[in-house]
């Protein structure tokens, strides 16, 4: 079906695809706009392997003009499929629905983030839960400019609620100016602070200083340039001055800062590895000491009687926690490793804490008292991951938001007394919010290895029995779980009536340290394996076949789909890979790449090169048939830089036959934090129209009624 639906669109639209001849690929019967091979390679220990679009990583006129043709290129036929309509539909009514983020406490104040279909939501702040729909608006980002694609993406509260700081990413980019509001008169105070990045900044005490990450101002191109760790700087709001509070030792150390009235806590790491060194000192101190050295993954919650409290992998793959002694380095177990549960994170209350736990990639809370003693679950319901979980070390008061494939989930405020749950209360919902019903069911397979992959197979209510058009979604990488959780595009295919797939593979989070690392280096084939056994369960059990199944990802995702797409073609009717990792032998030589080798192996180490050309999917493109395949990235995509969507396109119009191979490259957009809702909107319609064409979805377009 997918291949005479393309063949139709060739002739249907044989006036748009007529580029300069030197475009065209004599084994398909696509035409792409011409890009120039270069006689460039990358050396492996002495085995030369070619790179002819290593010039799309510049940032010249001859990069833009290739933008420019594949966006030309591209458009017209995205704009043409018949399924976009539906999804244009069902997208607007999902973007437009209010969305309300988890509040938390600060003074006397309640805030929150809350959305009502602008670009970008707004900050509010209540002096009560009921006050909340009602709330004053604190900060609006969609005043910040006039295509809505300034984003504030940090806000924090000094401990009276007197002073904001906020950061402001400009076109999606990773980079961020700092700023600062008075809470009283809500004013600026005029500072401005850029090129800083990653880390929230925080409150010392009083309330008049905060940290951040000052880096260097790039020398060259601020997009792709390689930046290492930035030095950890307080800023005084009355002064306007600056000191250096911490030197990174080398250039791939990054930190996580905590702080109370009397301790300053940093945990620092080399890249993304495990091993974690704590720094500690007490305010008036002037310098940071050692205080736990190349420890197995600690992450800082509180300081507490003396101690700091932090979740540890220590030992523990699953997680624990441990309390060390600030002047001594002793340490003392506070929660044991569960036996199947994996610890997500620790919330502290005034007499006690909140375990996040994960269990067969499903979120539950637990609360304890200060000993680690657990009391009973709290009713967040099934089905479900933690969106939001805000509390105060001093305070029994705990803020809770809930997600779920089917909708954003509730909000709840509950009153804890140590282990002991006193008062629970679900916050009302915004009217208008939207819920997409679905059936979801865990679904087995085994790997290659024999090990059991676990999946959720979401379907509408309404779906009918036999085959149905599948979509997969997946990731597989960093740690990261694929729980239930909202995503629009993915609530958006549901309710347009396709079948979704959510797979849990390994080098995800789903079942801890050790899942994790069997997905990773010279592992990483196995995740791809874990997927293909997937696919062929789904195709076998007949909820779908290869002509219906699609297969989207994002990020690291992206790179599972351009591995899916190269090694297994015969498995997928389309597939988009969104903002990928797809040159493997060199992600590491842009901006923050550098930090992913621990996942991925360092492609300077000829042992690791070999491995990561076995799949890297810019350079195992071969001349044979591929299924139609939507690239899509930004152009201010500073994370995973867009020239590895660039060369991959490149090479699959150069060699691959079938298609089509289409690049959608968004402009002033990058990795996806902070898109306005009318990039987004135009996007997802995009991708999602795309695989329903190749698969066989009519989109439904009939929701159900607002809440």
């Amino acid at each position: 079906m997918a291949a005479t639906r393309a063949g139709h669109h060739a002739l249907l639209l044989g006036s748009w695809i007529l580029p300069e001849l030197p475009g065209l690929n004599p084994r398909s019967c696509w035409m792409y706009p011409a890009a120039r091979r270069d006689e460039v390679n990358i050396d492996i220990a002495g085995r030369l392997v070619p790179d002819p679009y290593r010039w799309l990583e510049g940032d010249g006129a001859d990069v833009a003009l290739f933008i420019d043709q594949q966006n030309a290129h591209s458009r017209p036929y995205l704009e043409a499929l018949p399924e976009r309509k539906g999804f244009v539909e069902i997208l607007t009514r999902l973007l437009d629905a209010p969305v309300r983020g988890c509040p938390w406490r600060r003074g006397d104040w309640l805030f929150a983030w809350v959305n009502d279909g602008a670009d970008q939501p707004r900050l509010i702040r209540s002096a009560t839960v009921a006050g909340l729909e009602k709330a004053e608006t604190v900060l609006d980002p969609n005043l910040l400019s006039t295509d809505g694609k300034a984003a504030v993406v940090s806000a924090v509260v000094n401990d009276d609620a007197t002073l904001l700081v906020y950061a402001v990413a400009e076109g999606g980019s990773d980079w961020r100016t700092i700023r600062v509001l008075d809470l009283e008169t809500l004013t600026d105070l005029g500072h401005e602070i850029r090129w800083t990045k990653w880390n929230d900044p925080v409150w010392l005490p009083g309330g008049r200083s905060f940290t951040f990450l000052s880096y260097d101002e790039p020398s060259g191109n601020a997009l792709t340039e390689v930046s290492h760790t930035g030095t950890l700087t307080a800023f005084n709001v009355d002064s306007g001055e600056r000191s250096t509070l911490w030197l990174p030792p080398t250039e791939q150390t990054h930190g996580t800062q905590l702080r109370d009235n009397e301790w300053f806590v940093l945990a620092t790491s080399e890249r993304m590895e495990p091993e974690t060194q704590i720094w500690v000192r007490r305010h008036e101190e002037e310098q940071l000491r050692l205080l736990v050295d190349g420890a197995h993954e600690w992450w800082p919650v509180v300081v507490r009687d003396g101690e700091l409290i932090a979740v540890s992998y220590e030992d523990a793959p699953r997680g624990r926690a441990a309390a060390v002694n600030l002047d001594t380095g002793e340490t003392r177990e506070l929660l044991a490793q569960h036996p199947s549960r994996v610890l997500v994170g620790l919330e502290p209350t005034a007499a006690g804490y909140v375990a996040h736990y994960m269990e067969d990639a499903q979120c539950l809370l637990v609360p304890l008292d200060r000993r680690g003693n657990p009391g009973a679950e709290l009713p967040v319901g099934e089905a479900c991951s933690i969106s939001g979980l805000n509390s105060l070390p001093d305070s029994e008061e705990v803020f809770l938001a809930t997600s779920r494939f089917s909708d954003r989930g509730e909000r709840f405020v509950a009153r804890l007394r140590g282990a002991e749950l006193v008062s629970w209360e679900r916050i009302e919902p915004a009217p208008g919010a939207v819920n997409v019903p679905c059936r979801v069911e865990r679904f087995e397979v085994n790997s290659s290895d024999g090990a059991a992959v676990r999946s959720f197979i979401l379907r509408p209510t309404s779906a009918q029995a036999g085959p149905q058009p599948t979509l997969i979604w997946g990731y597989g990488g960093f740690n990261i779980p694929m729980v239930p959780e909202y995503r629009t595009v993915l609530s958006a295919w549901l309710a347009a009536g396709g079948t979704l797939v959510v797979a849990n593979l390994r080098g995800g989070g789903e079942f801890g340290d050790a899942w994790h690392a069997a997905g990773t280096r010279e592992r990483k084939q196995q995740v791809f394996d874990d997927l293909y056994a997937v696919a062929e369960g789904l195709i076998a059990r007949g909820v779908t076949t290869a002509h219906q199944l699609g297969l989207h990802g994002r990020s690291n995702g992206g790179l599972l789909v351009g591995a899916a797409l190269t090694q297994r073609p015969d498995l997928w009717a389309a597939a988009v890979p969104g903002v990928g990792v797809l040159d493997m032998l060199r992600f590491h030589k842009f901006t923050v790449g550098w930090a992913w080798t621990w996942d991925y192996g360092d492609p300077d180490d000829p042992a690791a090169a070999e491995y990561l050309l076995a799949y890297s999917p810019v350079h195992n493109v071969r001349p044979q048939r591929y299924p139609p395949t939507l690239i899509t990235t930004g152009d201010h995509d500073d994370r995973v830089v867009p020239a590895h969507s660039y060369k991959f396109a490149a090479q699959l119009q150069h060699l691959g036959e079938g298609g089509p191979f289409l690049l959608a490259v968004d402009t002033r957009v990058g990795h996806g934090q902070g898109k306005p809702k009318s990039a987004s909107l135009a996007e997802l319609a995009d991708q999602l129209a795309f695989l329903a064409h190749h698969t066989g979805l009519t989109p439904a377009t009939a929701l159900p009624s607002p809440q």
